[in-house]
C-alpha cells in the first residue's frame, strides 16, 4: 500500500555517537599499551564491539565502567589463534598488521558481506614486511604470522586508508625502521586521525606529505585518559536536515575536528544554508538552497547526506568523487541512484568506461606516449601525473643538500598559500591586485600563529576581497589554514585582514616593501 509523507519541520537539540574510527583507533592503541587506559565517550555499536572482541582476543583485559566508559589493561599476548572482526572492514584492515606482531599464527575471520570484499591490497606490504601470509584469493579468512621486519613498503592508498592505518598503529611498536611509500592516497583527513589517536598514546609518526611515511620502531605506546569526540558521519546527516526542514544544533562536535566528515559544512554553505559554528557544537537553519558542487573524494561517506541535500535544492548540483563508494558493504551510489528516481530524482553516476575509450583514442594517435586522465577542477589522479612527469624527467645534479626542503622561510610558504587560495577564489582582476604580507610569524610548541594583511589597490577591491558579511574572506582563510596545518604537519592560528594601498602595483616604494626590484 503506498502511503504519502506530507512536508513537515524539525527543530532540537541532540549529540551525536562517538566517532567510531576515532573509537577503533583507541582501542588499538590502548592494546598496544602497557597499563590501564580509560576511553570515555564511547558507543558499543557493532564496530566498536568488533574491535573490543580483536583486543580481547589479542590480550587486553576489557572492563564496561558503564555504557559509555571503558577501562582497557593493554598488552598484547593473544589468547586464541583467531581474530572474529565480524562485519567491519576497519577491523580487518587494522588489526591484521597488528597480529602481525604477536610473531605466532593467527587467522583474521569475518562474516557476511565483508567476506565478499577484497583484501588484496593487504597482502604484497605484509609480505615485504617479512609477514607469512596465506588467503583465500584476495578474501577473508586470512593466515598470518610475523614478526614485523625494517622495510620500505609499497601501499596503494586508491581505495582505502584503513590498511595503512593499521601499519601506522602496529609499526612504531615493531623493531626496526619503516617507511611507507603511499601511491595515490585518499581519505587523508582519516590518516590525520590515526596520526592524531597514535600521538594522544604516545607514539610519534612522521610523514611527507601523505606520500611517505617515516616509523621509528621500538616506541613506547603510554596508557591515558581519552575522551572520543562525536561522529561527523552521524552528525551530518542531522545537519542536512536542519537545513532542508528547520533547524537542529549538535553537541560535542568541532568544525576543527580531523574528521573527514566536517566537510559536510562546507557542502551545506555553498547550498545557502545557514550555519553557526559556537566551541563544540554546531547549528544549522534553513534558508533557500541553491545547487552547489562539490568533491567527495576525501569524505566518500557524505554521499547520501549529500545527494539528500542536492535534492532539496534549486537546480542542478556536482557531487565528484564517489567511485570508491562501490567498495563498500554495498554499492552506496547506485543504490541511492536507484531509489532517489523512484520519486523523480535523477542522480547521473558516470562510468570509467567513456574515460577509457578517451584513453585509447590518443593512445592511439599517439603510440609511445604515456596518456594520463587528469582533471585539475575534480582534483582527479594529480598524483599520477606528477608521478609519470616525474618518471620520464632525466636525472640531474642535486642544487641542495639532500635533507634541505627550501631555501625559503616559513612566512613565505604562509604568503604563497594564502595567495594560492584568493586564485582559486576569485576572478577577473582581484588576485592581480593583491599582495599578501605576514604581519607576524610566532611559531610554538603545538601550534603557529600567524596574522597577514592582504593589501589591495582599491575600496571596491576589499569589499569584493571581504565578501558579503565576510564570507569570502572567511573560506580564504579557512583553506589557508587546513592547507598550512598539513604542510607544517601541526595546527596553526590563522588571522586575515584586507587593507587598501592606493594602486600599489604602480608605486615604487610599495613595490619595494612588498620585495619587487624593478630595473
Amino acid at each position: 500500500m503506498d502511503r504519502s509523507v506530507p512536508p513537515g519541520e524539525i527543530q532540537g537539540e541532540l549529540t551525536p555517537p562517538c566517532s567510531k574510527s576515532y573509537a577503533q583507533r583507541a582501542l588499538a592503541a590502548a592494546l598496544l599499551a602497557e597499563g590501564e587506559s580509560t576511553l570515555r565517550n564511547i558507543e558499543l555499536c557493532d564496530d566498536t564491539r568488533s574491535a573490543m572482541r580483536c583486543i580481547e582476543a589479542l590480550g587486553a583485559d576489557v572492563t564496561v565502567v558503564d555504557p559509555h566508559t571503558l577501562k582497557i589493561r593493554g598488552g598484547l599476548a593473544p589468547r586464541g589463534r583467531t581474530l572474529h572482526v565480524g562485519e567491519s572492514g576497519l577491523s580487518t584492515r587494522l588489526f591484521t598488521p597488528i597480529a602481525a606482531l604477536a610473531g605466532v599464527p593467527l587467522r583474521i575471520e569475518g562474516d557476511g558481506t565483508l567476506l565478499r570484499r577484497p583484501m588484496t591490497m593487504m597482502i604484497a606490504p605484509l609480505r615485504q614486511l617479512g609477514v607469512e601470509v596465506r588467503h583465500r584469493d584476495g578474501f577473508l579468512p586470512f593466515d598470518v604470522c610475523g614478526p614485523l621486519h625494517s622495510a620500505t613498503v609499497e601501499v596503494d592508498g586508491s581505495v582505502s586508508s584503513q590498511f595503512i592505518t593499521g601499519l601506522l598503529l602496529a609499526l612504531p611498536a615493531a623493531r626496526g625502521e619503516f617507511t611507507i611509500d603511499v601511491r595515490r592516497a585518499v581519505s587523508t583527513p582519516y590518516i590525520d586521525m590515526t596520526v592524531e589517536a597514535a600521538h594522544r598514546f604516545g607514539a610519534e609518526i612522521l610523514h611527507n606529505g601523505y606520500t611517505q611515511f617515516y616509523i621509528e620502531g621500538g616506541q613506547r605506546y603510554r596508557p591515558t585518559d581519552y575522551s572520543i569526540e562525536g561522529d561527523w558521519s552521524a552528525a551530518a546527516t542531522l545537519l542536512v536536515a536542519g537545513a532542508v526542514a528547520g533547524e537542529v544544533t549538535q553537541h560535542n562536535v568541532s568544525i576543527l575536528s580531523k574528521q573527514a566528515d566536517t566537510a559536510v559544512c562546507t557542502a551545506l554553505v555553498r547550498a545557502g544554508a545557514e550555519l553557526i559554528h559556537e566551541a563544540d557544537r554546531i547549528t544549522v537553519r534553513r534558508r533557500p538552497l541553491r545547487a552547489f558542487e562539490f568533491d567527495a573524494t576525501q569524505c566518500p561517506d557524505l554521499f547520501p547526506p549529500l545527494a539528500a541535500l542536492a535534492a532539496a535544492c534549486e537546480g542542478e548540483s556536482l557531487i565528484t568523487g564517489t567511485s570508491r563508494l562501490a567498495h563498500k558493504e554495498s554499492d552506496r551510489a547506485e543504490t541511492l541512484r536507484e531509489e532517489y528516481a523512484k520519486v523523480g530524482i535523477e542522480i547521473d553516476l558516470s562510468t570509467p568506461e567513456a574515460l577509457e575509450a578517451l584513453v585509447d583514442k590518443w593512445q592511439a594517435e599517439i603510440p609511445g606516449a604515456q596518456v594520463v586522465p587528469t582533471s585539475a577542477k575534480e582534483n582527479f589522479n594529480i598524483e599520477g601525473l606528477f608521478r609519470t612527469i616525474l618518471s620520464l624527467l632525466p636525472e640531474g645534479p642535486a642544487f641542495y643538500p639532500k635533507d634541505t626542503l627550501t631555501d625559503k622561510t616559513l612566512r613565505f610558504f604562509a604568503s604563497e598559500i594564502i595567495r594560492e587560495k584568493i586564485l582559486k577564489f576569485y576572478d577577473k582582476e582581484i588576485p592581480y591586485c593583491c599582495e599578501i604580507e605576514i604581519e607576524s610569524y610566532k611559531e610554538e610548541p603545538t601550534i603557529d600563529r600567524i596574522s597577514a594583511t592582504i593589501y589591495v589597490a582599491r575600496d571596491s577591491q576589499k569589499g569584493i576581497l571581504i565578501g558579503h558579511k565576510g564570507e569570502k574572506l572567511k573560506r580564504v582563510g579557512q583553506t589557508a589554514r587546513e592547507d598550512m596545518e598539513q604542510f607544517l604537519g601541526k595546527k596553526v592560528f590563522l588571522q586575515l585582514f584586507v587593507k587598501v594601498s592606493d594602486d600599489w602595483r604602480n608605486n615604487e616604494r610599495q613595490l619595494r616593501r612588498f620585495g619587487y626590484e624593478q630595473e
